[in-house]
Order: structure tokens, then sequence, then C-alpha cells
């Protein structure tokens, strides 16, 4: 028998265990992407290629390449990943591999790998201080094989800013109606109208929308119409002055004084 045909039965079954590794790393690494550790651990879902994305993941897969030496492969078909997305195996084991890619990716990663079972995750921009472009997932084959994968990732939507109320002025100070408890004391009376008194007896009627105001002496202009977020009265600082309360800054607070009761507050400006 021939030196090749004698090499040929101990090739075929390592390709064949290396293949079944990869398998299994796979599966670990979709049940991480896609399975209840998803929300524990934050780990990313593939996101549909946008220029920026494909940009960030890209130059982040060549840097690991670098780092890692690994192999290009072709990626798991059960990992979903999107079409540029590349992965490597690699000769080393995760535990050495997880401080050397964080290393070489040093202050652009969001927090830490989050690990679940034998796979890491980890959140990547392109420069520091970026916007988020790439994840990098690491799955153990064994002790001293690794799969890693490289893909654009999709960050987490912030939430959106609360609708400004209608009626507020921009740029302008006003006070929530509860915050001036010990103070004023905020009544809603129906249809927008609200009626503010203090312990002296002052009393302001308001209306929400209109700068005309009734006191017991007779009638007054606000400086800023007040407005209501549909729960408390949204009042301009300025027009407690009608309320013959005072207004003193206190650091980034303001101490509103209304005869002998005093209340410290911050304003809301929108």
């Amino acid at each position: 028998m021939s030196p090749h045909l004698k090499l040929a039965p101990l090739i075929f079954p390592r390709t064949s265990a290396r293949t079944l590794m990869l398998a299994v790393a796979a599966s670990l690494a979709a049940a991480s992407l896609s399975g209840p550790s998803l929300a524990q651990t934050a780990a990313p879902r593939p996101a549909a290629a946008s220029a920026a994305t494909t940009q960030a993941a890209s130059a982040v897969a060549v840097e690991i390449s670098a780092a890692v030496r690994g192999q290009i492969i072709s990626c798991p078909a059960s990992l979903k990943l999107s079409p540029r997305a590349v992965c490597l195996y690699v000769p080393s084991g995760s535990a050495s591999l997880r401080p050397l890619i964080a290393g070489k990716l040093s202050g652009r990663t969001a927090a830490g790998w989050k690990t679940t079972g034998k796979t890491s995750t980890l959140l990547v921009s392109q420069k520091a201080g970026g916007p988020l472009g790439a994840f990098v997932l690491l799955s153990a084959l064994n002790d001293k094989e690794s799969l890693v994968v490289v893909d654009a990732a999709q960050a987490t939507p912030t939430a959106a800013k609360p609708a400004t109320p209608a009626g507020v002025v921009k740029g302008q100070p006003y006070v929530l109606g509860r915050d001036l408890a010990g103070v004023v004391n905020v009544t809603s009376q129906g249809g927008g109208s609200y009626r503010l008194t203090t312990e002296d007896g002052s009393v302001l009627a308001v209306t929400v929308g209109r700068k005309a105001a009734q006191t017991s002496n007779g009638s007054v202009e606000l400086p800023l119409a007040p407005a209501t977020d549909g729960t408390n009265l949204i009042f301009p600082l300025d027009g407690l002055r009608s309320l013959g309360c005072t207004v003193t800054p206190a650091g980034t607070n303001l101490t509103v004084a209304c005869g002998s009761d005093s209340v410290g507050l911050r304003p809301i400006v929108f």
C-alpha cells in the first residue's frame, strides 16, 4: 500500500471531527443569538447590513483575523448571519482569545464579553466613541479550538424622548404643579382650569393655553400660558410672581417662597 493511502485514514477522521465540532459550536452560537439567553446577555441580532455597519464589520473582521491568526471558513447556515459575515476557525481556546480580542478592540467595545455556556459575544464600534457597528461571537469547539464570527449588528434603539407638551415654549423654565406642594396648593377644576392657592390666602385661577388669569384682586396676564401633560399642570416659573411668590437661585435648583413657606425645586426646560 502506498504512503498516500496509509495517510488517508488518518486525515479523514480528523476532518470529520472538526466538521462535527463546528456544527456543534454553530448550534450553541445560534442558541445564544435567538434563544432565551438573548434577553439575559444582550447578545446582538445580525442586522440588515447598511453601508456603515458593513464597513464597521469588515474593518473589525480584518483586525481580529490578523490578531488571532484564524482561517476563514464558510459560516454555518444555522447562525442565520448576513451575507458579509466572516467566520474564522482558530486553533486556540476561547479562554485565551477573549482577552486577546478585547485588547485588540480596546476602547471600542460596549461593556465586556457576555457569556452563556460556551459562547461569548462582544459589541464593537469601528472607532472609539462611534456608533455600534459589529458584533464578535466566540464559540469554543474544545479547549484548544474556537469558532470566531464577526458580523454587522444593529444597536438597540434609544428610547424616544417624550413629546413636548402642546403650548409650552421651548427654552423657557416651567414647574410642575405637584412640585409646588408645601407652598402652593394646585386643584384641577376640570376642562383645563386650575386653582392655585397659598397659605396666606392668595388665589390664582388659570386655564391651560391662556395667558389671562384671575386673582382675588382682578385679572392678570401670565408671561406664558400654562400647559399640561395630561396629568400635571405645567406652570411658567415667572408666573408664580402673580401669587406673590419669590424665586431665588440655589445652586442648580431654585427656592420658591410664598409667604412664610418655601420649597426647593428644579425647573423644567423643554
